[in-house]
């Protein structure tokens, strides 16, 4: 597996370093060919990913880190990632690298001169990879904040189903603001970030003000998200969301009109996607044995709010079968896809209640602000993963000619 996968201006200081090694010192430092080229592929990636001034689709950016790869090449780097993965190589590497005698023998087997660029490589591509993270665990927030909104309005007995309220004890905005945090003074601080395209926003703090204005910021961003993938899906139901709030703004009688408006969109953005017919096969063909379902109606079988709002965050597409775990039975729904689910026919069975509100108080408003923002993250979330997890649609059959 010789040759190396830069493309353009990226490349790996690891890598180029490593390589110009001769190949009796990367045996003595057990660095062999496979480690070198994943970490290229690495921080090659990471590099594209975070070059500003590239605005291409992500995906495509990692299509020109592989460009020259051939298929057989393709599959031996891929070979070569897993198997360095699963020997825990890099980390077992890093963990020696910062052993005080592991770096004395490094450096009496280099040199003082060549273990200084040996140094300064790793702090080079970490700090590509370290900008990298950090944009992901950002890029995360929107995600977090929508989570919290839409957990907002279920009671502690709807969410102990399946015995999994541990997890949900874990406030996803917190987490994601600590490990921020670390990243910035555990490692970017430390880290030369001039290399990288780093801005001043990248290497700054995220909450001098405290966390309520960081998530007062990102709930916009969610709303705007929310709105835009709503769009996709069915353009005509974003009035709904807009008629929402001009009501709240401008109307009298703007709760029980933004309720209402809010009402139709649940309904109709689920019931257009996947007809309750389609609800029933799927719910058969995924779910059978999965209680709450379904029901009668006049002696016609239908799916519950529930069935449609599970096949809604499916995406229509299959429950894929799972292993069990202290979290997960391992049967049914996905806690994942069960609580976005969830979030949905809460704010429905909230908006019925405030549909009949009649003396527009500030509570009245508040209450329906809070099921806004909770309905808009659970929307944003299930419609990214239904996204994510509908089957792909079959080729197009062309009639002969």
């Amino acid at each position: 597996m010789q040759g190396s996968i830069t493309v353009g201006p990226y490349r790996s200081s690891i890598a180029t370093f490593t390589r110009s090694l001769e190949p009796s010192l990367r045996a003595a430092l057990r660095i062999d060919e496979s480690m070198v080229l994943v970490t290229e592929a690495l921080v090659s990636a990471c590099a594209a990913l975070t070059d500003s001034s590239d605005t291409r689709p992500w995906q495509e950016k990692i299509e020109d880190c592989f460009a020259d790869f051939d298929e057989e090449k393709l599959e031996k780097t891929l070979k070569a990632f897993i198997e360095v993965c699963e020997a825990d190589e890099p980390k077992n590497w890093l963990e020696k690298f910062k052993n005080a005698n592991y770096k004395k023998f490094v450096e009496r087997l280099l040199g003082a001169a060549q273990f200084r660029l040996l140094v300064n490589a790793v702090m080079e591509d970490g700090a590509v990879v370290a900008l990298a993270i950090r944009r992901a665990v950002r890029a995360l927030m929107p995600f977090a904040v929508a989570w919290g909104d839409a957990l907002s309005l279920m009671t502690k007995e709807q969410l102990k189903t399946a015995n999994r309220m541990d997890v949900l004890a874990i406030n996803a905005v917190q987490v994601v603001v600590s490990i921020d945090g670390f990243l910035g003074e555990k490692l970017l601080s430390t880290l030369p970030m001039e290399v990288t395209t780093a801005t001043e926003s990248d290497l700054t703090g995220w909450t001098p003000d405290g966390i309520d204005d960081l998530v007062l910021q990102f709930r916009t961003l969610v709303t705007e998200a929310s709105a835009k993938r709503v769009e996709r899906a069915n353009s005509p139901l974003v009035r709904k969301i807009r008629g929402a709030r001009d009501a709240l703004a401008h109307s009298e009688d703007g709760i029980s009109q933004a309720a209402n408006s809010l009402i139709e969109l649940i309904d109709r953005i689920m019931r257009e996607a996947f007809p309750p017919d389609t609800v029933l096969a799927w719910i058969d063909g995924n779910l059978p044995d999965e209680p709450g379902l379904t029901y009668f109606k006049d002696g016609q079988r239908a799916p519950t709010k529930r069935a449609e709002a599970l096949c809604f965050v499916y995406g229509g597409g299959p429950v894929v079968p799972r292993d069990a775990n202290q979290y997960d039975t391992g049967e049914g729904p996905t806690f994942l896809h069960d609580v976005v689910a969830l979030g949905l026919t809460s704010a429905r069975n909230k908006l019925q209640k405030l549909k009949h509100a009649d003396k527009g108080t500030p509570q009245e408003r508040e209450q329906l602000m809070a099921v806004l923002s909770a309905l808009e993250g659970a929307l944003m979330l299930g419609l990214t993963i239904g996204s994510m997890s509908a089957e792909p649609a079959p080729p197009l059959e062309l009639p002969a000619v």
